[in-house]
């Protein structure tokens, strides 16, 4: 798709979700919404708890209570599935990680665990579910890196 220009992504749009994208849509939007659709097609959707929360966001609610429920749901994802992709931005760089039945993907090599995944990208000990998000969930079973 990162081919593909404003035109190829409007048609690639309307083949995906059966109608014509809005005209207004910046190519950056379109993009990443197309991505998600694939990823979310090929992996799996949000849980329902996640969907039912960022429903909830679109009420009428401060941006500190929206943040507060959102958080709140994140302290409760305490494992990730294979197949599960994780995003961080560190330095300024975004980097994405694939959890997988043996362990973590990053940069082309298999990772033990997130923690040694969060050591080979910042060159310190980290609590790896803590620095990609998870809190104190942990991927299998805990293996010292």
């Amino acid at each position: 798709m990162r081919g593909l220009d404003l035109r190829g992504l409007q048609a690639r749009w309307k083949i995906t979700f059966r109608k014509p994208a809005l005209p207004h849509l910046p190519k950056h939007l379109l993009f990443g919404v197309l991505a998600y659709r694939l990823q979310a097609d090929a992996f799996g959707d949000l849980d329902a708890a996640t969907k039912a929360a960022l429903e909830r966001s679109g009420e009428t609610k401060s941006r500190s209570v929206v943040a507060s429920q959102l958080e709140a749901h994140d302290r409760r994802q305490t494992k990730a599935e294979a197949g599960t992709v994780l995003m961080r931005e560190w330095k300024g760089r975004q980097h994405r990680v694939m959890v997988m039945t043996d362990g973590v993907a990053w940069n082309g090599k298999t990772y033990r665990s997130l923690s040694a995944v969060a050591f080979a990208m910042t060159g310190t000990r980290w609590n790896g579910p803590r620095f990609f998000g998870l809190r104190d969930g942990t991927i299998g079973k805990k293996v010292k890196d």
